[in-house]
């Protein structure tokens, strides 16, 4: 006899405690989806309902520094090795063996990590929007990328970005301005007014300055599908050229014409029809 799957709302790890959103048919494949900034789980809502039609089990955390259970106030604890970690914790929770990982945004830079330092645990990967993050190092010395990440050194200030993003209009016309409905970026917003919640989403970008620039593996061998946009006003086009270099397994690479930088609010069903030929592949 096999041990019954059971449904996950909550996990722990060193002491955190992460929200989880688990859906879909109990018994089917998992697909853990990580969100991005200044996102959490709620993300994926119009994409979820496409991925449990086609069989798939999701599990979607509210990362680190956006559940009310896990938010340490120290930038050192979102550095990158903590971040993976968190996922990886994830994981061995549901308890199912290998999974299809996707992330967006940030949550695309924990899956990159992830798949490098643990592809024992994943089936396939999938990067919305970020490129491989030693590829987007690159890009940001050798091409527009940097100026195009100028909110990550404003983010580094103290007290200000807080400030600007839950006290004023800016935040919302900047994420309106980016491709973003009003409506999402006001639930966005809206969810950041929690205690602690936009320090622990700003923490993430704090925090990058001290990740290893040559983490202890970079290569990726599990089947990879990267998808980007080209009406991404965050992103460009140079990391996701220089991506294949990192990639040695099977890798497949998407553009999504006239796109913006929220595929997944933005796309869903598109991007349901790129994931249901990766997962099955």
């Amino acid at each position: 006899m096999t041990a019954e799957v059971s449904r996950l709302t909550t996990y722990t790890r060193s002491g955190l405690t992460f929200d989880v959103r688990d859906e879909g048919p109990i018994d089917g494949p998992v697909v853990v989806l990580l969100h991005g900034f200044p996102q959490d789980s709620s993300s994926w809502d119009r994409l979820v309902p496409y991925l449990h039609a086609r069989g798939y089990r999701t599990v979607a955390p509210d990362q680190r520094g956006y559940s009310p259970g896990a938010r340490p106030k120290s930038r050192w604890s979102y550095r990158g090795s903590e971040l993976a970690a968190d996922t990886v914790a994830l994981i061995d929770a549901v308890g199912v063996g290998k999974v299809h990982l996707v992330g967006h945004d940030w949550g695309a830079g924990v899956a990159w990590e992830v798949a490098a330092l643990r592809p024992d645990l994943l089936r396939t990967l999938t990067a919305l929007s970020v490129p491989h993050p030693l590829a987007f190092v690159r890009a940001m010395v050798t091409s527009t990328q940097g100026l195009k990440s100028w909110y990550m050194a404003a983010f580094q200030l103290p007290i200000l970005p807080e400030w600007i993003i839950s006290k004023t209009v800016v935040g919302q016309k900047v994420l309106v301005a980016s491709g973003q409905a009003s409506e999402l970026a006001r639930r966005d917003l809206d969810a950041l007014r929690s205690p602690g919640r936009l320090r622990g989403g700003l923490n993430w970008y704090r925090a990058m300055w001290m990740r290893n620039p040559k983490p202890r593996a970079v290569r990726i061998s599990v089947p990879t599908l990267h998808i980007w946009s080209d009406n991404d006003t965050a992103i460009g086009p140079k990391g996701s050229e220089l991506t294949p270099r990192f990639v040695d397994g099977p890798y497949r690479f998407e553009v999504l014409r006239g796109v913006s930088h929220w595929i997944p609010d933005e796309v869903p069903q598109q991007l349901d029809r790129l994931l249901a030929e990766h997962l099955s592949g």
